[in-house]
């Protein structure tokens, strides 16, 4: 077999990780595609392509036309279409498939959580008295805030929120984020609930330790069920599972 086609959809720290791996191997050809919703990237150690596919068939077209003999499913733990249309062009296909996702956070003692399904579900849940939320679930789900005007948002993502919402302050800021850091902004906006996805890993953590710290409320948004594909939870578990599929030094 000659040298392997790899395709990686990315968008996280450990994508980007798996993929500074592979190329110092140097025997694999990688392609790490990002969906392009951030305005600057950082810069990737292998090849990038920007933008969606189009649907799960258009993937399975893409796959099989680039010869890719290996799909990586690296996304959000919350890119829940992306993921699904991974698993379907790789059963389509036939082409071998991995995700990659880092565990979820887990409740330790002093955490105040209340498990939702959705960010809606985290707004209702608000209730109807007015509260200050930091809303750290990105852009995407920000318009959401609009459903219960009646509470202050601060709203934190990389990018800006556009069109702009009413009664909502922003502040545009990357990860990783420190605990010190944290606890100053919940201090300062004098937060009483936030609103996180569980994304896991270390990059975004500080702001859960903080509120724990802190005793504010934290609306957790679960996963959605796992993907059908293998599912690995570290880069390291990936590298091996790549080394089953083909024999990487």
């Amino acid at each position: 077999m000659g040298r392997p086609r790899i395709l990686i959809l990315g968008g996280t720290g450990e994508a980007r990780l798996l993929a500074e791996a592979l190329a110092a191997r140097a025997n694999g050809d990688v392609l790490l595609s990002l969906a392009g919703r951030t305005e600057k990237p950082a810069v990737q150690p292998v090849p990038v392509r920007i933008g969606g596919f189009g649907g799960a068939a258009a993937l399975a077209d893409f796959l099989t036309a680039g010869g890719y003999d290996l799909l990586i499913d690296a996304t959000h733990p919350f890119a829940e279409r992306i993921s699904a249309n991974a698993a379907f062009a790789a059963e389509t296909t036939g082409i071998a498939a991995i995700a990659l996702r880092r565990p979820e956070w887990q409740r330790l003692p002093g955490d105040h959580w209340r498990e939702v399904r959705s960010i809606p579900a985290a707004i209702e849940a608000l209730g109807p008295s007015p509260r200050r939320v930091l809303l750290a679930t990105g852009r995407q789900g920000a318009h959401h805030a609009e459903a219960a005007p009646q509470h202050f948002y601060l709203i934190r993502s990389v990018d800006p929120v556009e069109p702009a919402l009413a009664n909502v302050d922003y502040v545009i800021d990357r990860g990783p984020f420190t605990l010190e850091g944290e606890s100053a902004l919940l201090k300062q906006r004098r937060i009483d609930v936030i609103i996180a996805k569980n994304s896991g890993g270390a990059a975004t953590y500080a702001k859960i330790e903080a509120a724990r710290l802190l005793s504010i409320e934290v609306m957790m948004v679960t996963r959605a069920p796992a993907s059908t594909v293998k599912t690995v939870d570290t880069v390291e578990a990936a590298l091996a599972a790549i080394k089953h599929f083909f024999p990487l030094p």
